[in-house]
């Protein structure tokens, strides 16, 4: 990874809080009375926002009493989701202090601190026993860490054997390295995209075998041509958390990781993965 105070500030505003609850508002949303659905839209800050968590959990089988461990849970609305739906226990982890003060207070504002708890650390070096959870996801966090074996070995270290992992990344592409700013980079020295190739060989070496991988390109197409159509006709974005976390560098970052997604330079990605016995 580059220097963390280069990742966190990218994150990091100081005023996040402020204006979320001035964005739910404006969407006739109590901020201190707010739903699991009024903040998916600011909350689930990846690709595809709410739509690849639920394709995500639509993977899965999960039981009430699984622990599921979030590499790198941003502002905790997939882990919510999964709490709420599965009736699991979900621990976050992120680099970003902000991200984590913000979590847990909505986490709390919906009455989940029972089954979602959010810890602020660095995922290469994790403060989890071996062996510790039944499953594991992260969703576009390794775009900011160069040393991919060293983040699939420790996920692996803090799961059971047999788990799963399901992973969303943005993969190298084909067609050159992004444009940058994006929204997880403002320049390409905090990116560190690998293939799909690359990726495959090092989740194999670190002990994952994977059972499926899916390109999400034409769905992720799909999706943003959804989200132009209802701007187009008055409406906002199915996905706010852009332009929430990144204000005005927002519009340039939404444009080169569109362009990157046309151009097959970024190449969305997900895979499903089996901790194998070690």
């Amino acid at each position: 990874m580059s220097d963390p105070r280069t990742i966190t500030d990218h994150y990091t505003s100081g005023d996040l809080l402020a204006r979320l609850e001035a964005r739910l508002r404006e969407d006739g949303v109590d901020p201190s009375r707010p739903t699991v659905e009024a903040l998916a839209p600011y909350d689930h800050f990846h690709g595809r926002g709410l739509e690849a968590t639920e394709d995500m959990a639509a993977l899965l089988q999960i039981a009430e009493t699984d622990h599921i461990l979030d590499v790198g849970s941003g502002l905790g609305g997939p882990a919510r989701y999964l709490a709420r739906r599965f009736g699991c226990r979900v621990s976050g982890i992120d680099l970003t202090p902000e991200f984590c003060d913000i979590a847990r207070h909505l986490t709390a504002l919906l009455g989940l601190e029972d089954r979602v708890s959010t810890g602020h650390g660095d995922a290469l070096a994790m403060p989890y026993d071996d062996a510790s959870f039944d499953g594991a996801y992260s969703m576009n966090v390794s775009m900011n860490i160069a040393d991919k074996r060293a983040l699939y070995r420790e996920i692996r270290r803090v799961l059971k054997p047999g788990a799963w992992l399901v992973l969303s990344e943005a993969a190298q592409g084909p067609g050159g390295a992004p444009d940058y700013p994006t929204p997880w980079a403002r320049t390409a020295a905090s990116s560190f995209l690998a293939t799909e190739a690359e990726t495959r060989a090092s989740l194999e070496a670190c002990g994952f075998a994977i059972e499926s991988l899916r390109d999400t390109t034409e769905a992720s197409l799909a999706y943003g041509a959804r989200s132009r159509a209802l701007v187009e006709a008055g409406g906002k974005p199915l996905h706010r958390a852009v332009s929430l976390i990144h204000g005005p560098l927002a519009e340039q970052a939404g444009e080169n990781s569109a362009q990157a997604l046309k151009e097959r330079r970024a190449v969305p990605i997900e895979l499903l993965c089996r901790a194998l016995p070690q």
